[in-house]
């Protein structure tokens, strides 16, 4: 008979990530369907008959007002739509910021206190992969084309927003009650910060 060990740590420092992602990408998901839901309907977004120049830049403003009180979350839909489009059609920046997301993920925020990164025999403790992964991300941003890509999207969106919100008359809109700001896509973003941030949080 030969001695056998098993242990019984391994198993459930291989676990505890993936059973982490597992509910983070549940509370995603969950929370994307739920931000989707507040859309209105897309027929009455673009109702051909409801454009019109606006009289004056305070009438244009105001319908903007009113207009992204009522059609919020799908204003919102169509930014995540165009940054989507904008990183799609530029697979070597999407590649880096999939990198960087994933780095985040599995080398902090899903990663087991108790499993310690070792690179070339040293080990890193939590402090450490913190401030290299914050020192990565302001390169990805600020000194790739990442940051250009997320900038001209951002604002392409907006633009798309603001013509939209200008012209579209905004007299037959009545919102049946005062919503919160969070609605929307806004609580998918809420949502995401709140599942992540316990984990990032714990870690320091």
């Amino acid at each position: 008979m030969l001695p056998v060990s098993v242990s019984t740590l391994e198993p459930n420092a291989d676990s505890k990530p993936l059973i982490t992602a597992q509910t983070l990408l549940t509370r995603l998901s969950t929370s994307l369907r739920l931000a989707l839901s507040y859309c209105r309907p897309w027929t009455d977004f673009i109702d051909r008959a409801a454009f019109a120049k606006p009289a004056s830049f305070s009438d244009a403003t105001s319908r903007l007002r009113k207009n992204f009180s009522y059609f919020r979350a799908n204003y919102l839909t169509i930014l995540t739509a165009v940054l989507a489009f904008s990183l799609i059609t530029h697979p070597f920046s999407l590649i880096i910021l999939l990198s960087l997301i994933a780095a985040w993920l599995f080398l902090y925020a899903l990663r087991p206190s108790e499993l310690p990164l070792v690179i070339w025999g040293r080990t890193y403790s939590d402090i450490e992969k913190l401030a290299i992964l914050v020192v990565l991300t302001v390169v990805v941003i600020f000194f790739t084309s990442v940051g250009s890509l997320l900038i001209s999207g951002i604002m392409m969106g907006i633009a798309i927003v603001c013509a939209h919100g200008a012209f579209r008359m905004s007299e037959d809109l009545f919102l049946d009650e005062q919503e919160p700001f969070g609605l929307g896509l806004f609580s998918f973003v809420s949502a995401a910060a709140n599942a992540a941030a316990p984990v990032i949080v714990s870690r320091v």
